[in-house]
């Protein structure tokens, strides 16, 4: 039985693409890891799944103790998948080593080369590397990283990111719409210069439409009053952030799922980060601005240029990650 390990939206949004795949094919179930606690209401009414903790317990270093001592979550469990670099994907896949169960990473290779950047996801998904058996990586240069690490008889595959498989069969247009995002930790200290700076984006672009879906972390809201001349509104599901993206002119964000889903629909994107665990696109999709100061001219040029479509292929695959998973699964004897 394979035992499939998430606890955050992201993590559901990049799983769920294998998930139809293997129903009714490979004997699986779900641990929930309890971070996000309404996703068990909003997308697994009907699904059969396991919590690693009691119901509102969802502090993080709960969550790793439990996951570390509790046997009976791997009863019957012949492969562990976790995904990307969340502390408790990093504690799922401690626990399945610690049992000697085959761990399968998905969306393996990601890299910063900075340990504090981002802060700890950089340390979770190179821990998780090196103990996983399986490495499922969206791009050449993921899989290139993981093999710099594990050597030439690790087991690793480029897939492609199943985050695309759910964009397969949407159009992509353009409007007066810029879409903005920020909520990383990284950008905390600084989350006033850059609500300032987009503010000011707002008021000398009156022709555009700024539209800031306001993460409810308290160290985002706090500075909501110095967003003027632009339209804040509450956190969008998944499929209304998804259409945004799909129609808006460009955008500008701290999400690294973001600037995947971005260059699906071939829209430019300003990263607002020091460094991107995404290096693919920089430059053609993808436009690093590392300080506030940064923004304005980063904005001014890609509004200028009058090019908002990217004729280039999207660099994180062809939204058929899971169709190709499934032929590792088979590959790897997985059922």
């Amino acid at each position: 039985m394979l035992l499939i390990s998430f606890g955050t939206r992201p993590e559901w949004i990049k799983i769920k693409p294998i998930i139809d795949k293997i129903d009714g094919v490979i004997p699986y179930k779900i641990l929930f890891t309890g971070q996000h606690t309404s996703l068990v209401e909003e997308y697994l009414k009907d699904t059969f799944i396991v919590n690693a903790v009691q119901s509102g317990d969802n502090r993080l270093d709960s969550i790793v103790c439990s996951l570390l001592n509790k046997d009976a979550l791997f009863d019957g469990v012949t492969h562990v998948l976790v995904q990307g670099d969340t502390t408790s994907a990093f504690a799922v896949a401690l626990a399945a080593f610690h049992r000697k169960i085959p761990v399968i990473h998905l969306e393996a290779g990601l890299r910063t080369f900075d340990i504090d950047n981002p802060y700890p996801e950089e340390f979770n998904r190179t821990a998780i590397s090196a103990l996983a058996d399986i490495h499922l990586c969206p791009t050449d240069t993921s899989a290139s990283n993981v093999l710099s690490m594990v050597g030439h008889n690790s087991k690793i595959y480029v897939t492609g990111n199943t985050v695309l498989d759910n964009l397969v069969g949407l159009e992509s247009t353009t409007s007066d719409i810029v879409l903005v995002t920020m909520h990383r930790r990284e950008n905390h200290a600084q989350m006033d210069e850059w609500f300032r700076a987009i503010s000011s984006l707002a008021l000398e672009n009156p022709d555009l439409k700024f539209i800031l879906p306001l993460h409810p972390n308290p160290n985002v809201c706090k500075h909501k009053h110095l967003l003027t001349d632009v339209t804040v509104i509450d956190p969008l599901s998944y499929d209304q952030c998804i259409e945004l993206i799909s129609v808006c002119k460009t955008i500008i964000t701290d999400s690294g799922g973001i600037q995947e889903e971005s260059s699906f629909f071939k829209k430019k994107c300003i990263v607002c980060r020091k460094v991107t665990e995404r290096a693919e696109g920089i430059g053609t999709f993808a436009y690093i601005c590392k300080e506030p100061s940064d923004l304005k001219p980063l904005f001014d040029s890609i509004i200028s240029s009058g090019e908002f479509i990217v004729e280039e292929e999207c660099p994180y695959g062809d939204g058929q990650a899971a169709d190709k998973i499934m032929k590792v699964f088979r590959l790897e004897n997985i059922q």
